[in-house]
């Protein structure tokens, strides 16, 4: 079944918004955790702007499941992950004007730091994984940079008009995890799914797994995370 990771960055926004102590993003990933979720995602960002550095190191110490640590490939960052050892690694493009990321990270023009890098992760026994657009030369670029997964970018399916338009892009999808899985990379998704879209996600070829946050955490607000993860698992169950 395709597994759910569950992105508890907008719960640390709410307390940096007032820079206090809550709500607290470690206590939120134990309920997402206990309410059937199978990984924890956080993107740690070069201006900390949600997720900070206490945050990193206490989930990894408390974390149950599997913990994803989104960030840049700056050396910044590969240190803080070589020293906090999450399960996975997911390289992601960053810009600081952006509200949140925009596109695929550009895998075939990064630059040998970058390369490095992974194979430092890989070495220390992190697995690595790239959040690229769903184009058959980033994943190309992709499998030759060393890395075991690539999370597809949904946003452009998430944001195309129902129809026409989101056929296509879905369509893109679809031809992308099949190039992936012919490269031997783990199938992974995300980026504006929420309980409607995520229906036909599902449906992708060698699927394995979702990262989901932001319309889990805004429909928490008023049915509390237990319920919000169960109702996303259940659309996951059903459509597998």
């Amino acid at each position: 079944m395709i597994a759910l990771h569950i992105n508890i960055d907008h719960v640390a926004t709410v307390r940096q918004a007032r820079q206090i102590s809550e709500p607290d993003p470690v206590t939120a990933a134990g309920l997402v955790e206990l309410a059937g979720a199978d990984g924890i995602t956080i993107h740690l960002r070069e201006d900390r702007r949600h997720i900070i550095d206490r945050d990193v190191r206490i989930l990894r110490e408390t974390v149950q499941t599997r913990l994803n640590l989104e960030m840049a490939a700056t050396a910044e960052m590969f240190g803080i992950a070589l020293e906090t050892r999450p399960d996975i690694v997911t390289l992601v493009p960053e810009k600081r004007e952006e509200v949140t990321t925009e596109g695929g990270l550009d895998v075939a023009g990064a630059p040998e730091s970058m390369h490095k890098g992974i194979a430092q992760l890989r070495e220390a026994g992190i697995r690595v994984s790239l959040f690229i657009d769903p184009e058959e030369e980033q994943i190309e670029a992709s499998q030759k940079a060393g890395a075991e997964d690539v999370e597809l970018h949904t946003g452009c399916y998430a944001n195309a008009e129902r129809g026409i338009l989101q056929d296509k892009e879905y369509e893109r999808l679809v031809s992308a995890a099949e190039f992936a899985n012919e490269q031997n990379l783990q199938v992974n998704a995300g980026h504006g799914l929420n309980y409607i879209n995520t229906q036909r996600i599902c449906g992708l070829p060698h699927l394995r797994e979702l990262n989901i946050g932001h319309s889990i955490v805004s429909r928490a607000i008023f049915v509390g995370l237990t319920q919000a993860v169960q109702e996303m698992r259940e659309i996951i169950i059903l459509n597998s």
